[in-house]
């Protein structure tokens, strides 16, 4: 469906990861400073159920890389794309039309506002070991992430960590784990945070 606006009717449900920079728990979820200053991550996407128009992209995957020289919210931000080398014209083109944002829908629409140097979308194969807080994500050669438990630092045993942020735009809950890989191995960035911020979760987006 095409509104008066010409803005195409699209949803997403998937399995969500995310690995950055920030100290467990990241404090961006609370709305504080990034732990490093900067922000510098990953995200990668298993869509379960997803349309854009009449195109499905059930099963297909994409992911992101980002960086923000402050916090996320003060922009400035350089954002490249990941899309699964499996999907066909008409799904790339149509992740691509959802991740500009121009369609709307939350997380989506607020790159813009955010991201001033954009990097063209890299077609990769994409794995995913899905055993929920103990997953691993690899996008191609160049980005891959490894969960785990947070462990209690006192008796090593692994915790329970769940958030609840009814007004996040990324997820609105999710287990938080640590991110015992997190590396990203482009010709723009590179960087690699071991044993720091993880997200596991479950979400629905649209327009």
């Amino acid at each position: 469906m095409v509104s008066s606006e010409g803005k195409v009717q699209w949803s997403l449900e998937a399995d969500y990861f995310q690995a950055c920079s920030c100290d467990y728990g990241c404090p961006c979820e609370f709305e504080a400073p990034p732990t490093q200053g900067f922000c510098e991550g990953i995200g990668a996407y298993l869509i379960t159920q997803g349309t854009y128009g009449s195109v499905s992209l059930n099963g297909i995957a994409f992911g992101f890389y980002v960086r923000f020289p402050a916090a996320m919210h003060l922009g400035n931000g350089t954002l490249g794309l990941f899309i699964d080398e499996k999907a066909d014209a008409q799904q790339r083109d149509a992740l691509m039309q959802i991740t500009s944002g121009k369609h709307g829908g939350l997380p989506f629409e607020v790159f813009p506002a955010l991201i001033t140097d954009p990097i063209d979308p890299r077609f990769v194969s994409f794995q995913f070991d899905l055993r929920g807080r103990d997953s691993t994500v690899t996008m191609g050669d160049a980005a891959s992430m490894a969960f785990e438990p947070v462990k209690n630092p006192v008796t090593g045993e692994p915790e329970g960590i769940r958030i609840q942020h009814e007004s996040g735009f990324i997820f609105k809950e999710a287990d938080v784990v640590s991110a015992k890989t997190c590396t990203l191995s482009t010709d723009r960035l590179n960087f690699s945070w071991p044993d720091k911020a993880g997200f596991v979760a479950q979400i629905k987006y649209s327009n």
